[in-house]
């Protein structure tokens, strides 16, 4: 079965406000929806929950992407990946060698 989202298939709000006239049963439709809730969701952007949503969301996103689009995707992501080690050797290099001296 198809994952509908929060809502249940048709009972996303936005049936009844933006997307009037819209068959809410349509899985474009309910794409579309959920696409401009992803848009217009606004938060506490500096909590670490906030930005784990936006992992999320960049991982999704990234899932629904093929061929060269998903490589560059994943090729940012061994960048951060390998920059985080990189900066995290230095400062242990760093921290023991201004302990040992």
């Amino acid at each position: 079965m198809a994952d509908s989202g929060p809502f249940g298939p048709g009972q996303n709000p936005r049936f009844d406000e933006d997307l009037v006239g819209l068959d809410p049963y349509d899985p474009e439709a309910r794409a579309f929806a959920e696409h401009l809730d992803r848009i217009e969701r606004c938060g506490p952007n500096f909590t670490v929950e906030a930005c784990l949503d936006g992992v999320s969301d960049f991982a999704d996103s990234s899932n629904r992407l093929g061929g060269l689009r998903w490589w560059i995707s994943a090729l940012v992501v061994i960048l951060i990946v390998l920059g985080v080690m990189v900066t995290a050797w230095d400062i242990i290099g760093r921290a023991i060698a201004w302990l040992s001296g």
